[in-house]
């Protein structure tokens, strides 16, 4: 197999390595800041963090075209400081990956934080620690598993980006061109061969993803 074949697979899981890593961070930092705190609107920014779950991939890929294109002023701002556009890039994919990736981890985090007993946290302030030690050695490892199924879910579903990364990164070969692409470009040319060992791969990297996450849980 060429080089032509790797392409899209390692494309895919660069991407889906660094979009996982983003919205894990994100999903964590939020889901405890939402498990912990209530105020007037909670319900309707909850709503509009989980909308990228029910939205259709082209819905996400043209609301990111308006958000970062040539005509906002987010996209204004990234070309006066990169000197190019962010759409048709490689962080483009990253982007639209991540968007649809945040959702799981998110309600992944925000579960295994609002699972955790108070007092254990009250007991450790008490003892001395202050919130950044409280959040890192006493909340993280306590919502541990939770943490790590959604990031493992948050990876796979990155992985299988296809809709947003279309319309927002493009398909350039070598580029933005990421295996779910791949398949679909293979599929249109009628080369099935080179379909099914895609999806083959894809196949049994999310099923060990997904098998992953039923091991851990043991």
């Amino acid at each position: 197999m060429g080089t032509d074949f790797w392409s899209p697979l390692r494309l895919s899981i660069e991407i889906a390595f660094v979009a996982g890593i983003i919205a894990i961070l994100a999903g964590i930092l939020m889901g405890k800041w939402m498990a912990t705190h209530h105020f007037k609107g909670k319900l309707l920014l909850e709503t509009v963090l989980l909308m990228p779950l029910v939205l259709p991939p082209t819905v996400v890929g043209f609301l990111l075209i308006v958000i970062f294109g040539k005509n906002s002023l987010l996209g204004n701002l990234i070309i006066w400081l990169f000197d190019q556009p962010v759409m048709f890039t490689w962080w483009a994919a990253v982007i639209a990956s991540t968007i649809v990736a945040f959702p799981l981890m998110y309600q992944s985090a925000k579960t295994g934080f609002s699972s955790i007993d108070c007092d254990i946290e009250h007991a450790a302030r008490v003892d001395g620690a202050n919130e950044w030690q409280v959040f890192m050695f006493v909340s993280i490892p306590l919502a541990l598993k939770a943490l790590v199924s959604g990031g493992i879910l948050s990876f796979t579903r990155a992985l299988g980006e296809f809709g947003a990364t279309l319309m927002f990164a493009g398909n350039i070969p070598g580029k933005t061109q990421t295996t779910p692409l791949a398949i679909y470009m293979a599929i249109d040319s009628g080369n099935m061969t080179l379909a099914w060992t895609w999806v083959l791969c894809m196949i049994a990297i999310s099923f060990l993803m997904l098998l992953s996450i039923h091991i851990l849980k043991v």
